[in-house]
């Protein structure tokens, strides 16, 4: 990468290989791979007893997902409801299909890894309001826990294209089939609302382009 790339991305806040980032993870998120699971008999991780810290550990999960891809940093991890065990993760890689946004990568790494089975039983994080295909995804899935940091309107607010269906309405279309337990969004939004307007500022300076669909 050439010296005046590198400065503007230290400029915008946009995380390098080997270099330091205003948005750091918390120690504990880098040192470990997995949520502990919790003692038989109390509440998981992300059961709604002490939700707000649960929530937030495994949102900083795919925060760290997102930082894979500093100019579309929708990033997701599956966690199993009880235990916390991260199932699957994954980041936005549109540019090899538009299939690919960062929830269905997830998906199809939680189905390498355990089969098309026990949906039901787990929480699937996003860095961004999971857009109609994904939230269509998850309602065939039976997925029915999920939690988000951006809405589509913040997302849209950084020069992402939207189509303008947020993922309740999506659920509530999908009534005939899925019924989900939680949907949940704004948590730690004020740190991916960062992450997407330093993506934008990154996407402009490469291609001069104020607005670009959701990738």
């Amino acid at each position: 990468m050439d010296s005046g790339r590198r400065q503007f991305l230290g400029r915008c806040g946009v995380v390098l290989a080997g270099a330091a980032a205003p948005l750091a993870l918390p120690q504990d998120m880098l040192q470990q791979g997995h949520a502990q699971p919790a003692p038989d008999g109390e509440a998981g991780a992300v059961t709604e007893r002490g939700a707000g810290a649960g929530h937030e550990r495994f949102m900083w999960r795919a925060i760290e997902q997102a930082r894979k891809n500093p100019e579309w940093p929708f990033g997701a991890v599956i966690v199993h409801t009880r235990t916390g065990e991260i199932l699957g993760s994954g980041v936005n890689t549109g540019d090899d299909s538009p299939l690919l946004h960062g929830e269905v990568v997830a998906m199809n790494d939680y189905v390498r890894r355990q089969g098309n089975q026990g949906w039901a039983d787990t929480t699937l994080y996003t860095t961004g309001e999971p857009c109609s295909m994904c939230m269509s995804a998850m309602a065939w899935a039976d997925l029915r826990r999920v939690v988000w940091a951006s809405s589509i309107d913040d997302i849209r607010g950084t020069g992402v294209k939207q189509i303008d269906l947020t993922a309740r309405q999506v659920a509530d279309a999908a009534g005939s089939l899925y019924t989900p337990q939680l949907l949940l969004g704004g948590v730690l939004a004020k740190h991916t609302n960062r992450l997407f307007r330093e993506a934008q500022c990154l996407r402009e300076s490469l291609s001069g382009a104020p607005e670009a669909t959701y990738r």
